[in-house]
């Protein structure tokens, strides 16, 4: 299973990192305004994590043929049988939760940030 654990790492890794560039783009385009530009990272991050905790808890139902990791091995790492099928969709499901786990750190450090900016400015800014 370590082949499947390795091709699901990339895949979902590359998906994550395309949606992260995604995110940092909308990010510069609030440039003007760093706290609103953290503050959408932010909100966006907690959007992909959102969306891949749902790509884990929906990991049983889709079929292992159906993904791109599936795709991606060769021939003799593919699972054959039902248990081997679970244990794939298994692997898909820590892989979703590996990446939604770091991309919530991110988007709550991403929060906090913009949060802090924004007291900053509240608190240096004259009544």
């Amino acid at each position: 299973m370590q082949a499947v654990r390795d091709k699901a790492m990339f895949c979902v890794g590359r998906a994550v990192l395309f949606a992260s560039l995604a995110i940092a783009l909308i990010m510069l385009s609030f440039a003007f305004d760093p706290p609103v530009a953290l503050k959408a990272g932010g909100v966006l991050g907690l959007v992909l994590s959102a969306v891949l905790i749902w790509y884990a808890q929906t990991a049983h139902r889709r079929a292992p043929k159906d993904t791109e990791t599936w795709l991606l091995l060769e021939a003799r790492f593919r699972p054959q049988g039902d248990q081997a099928e679970r244990a794939f969709a298994a692997v898909m499901e820590e892989v979703y939760l590996f990446f939604a786990t770091r991309a919530f750190a991110a988007a709550v450090g991403l929060l906090l940030a913009g949060l802090g900016f924004t007291l900053v400015a509240a608190i240096a800014s004259p009544l």
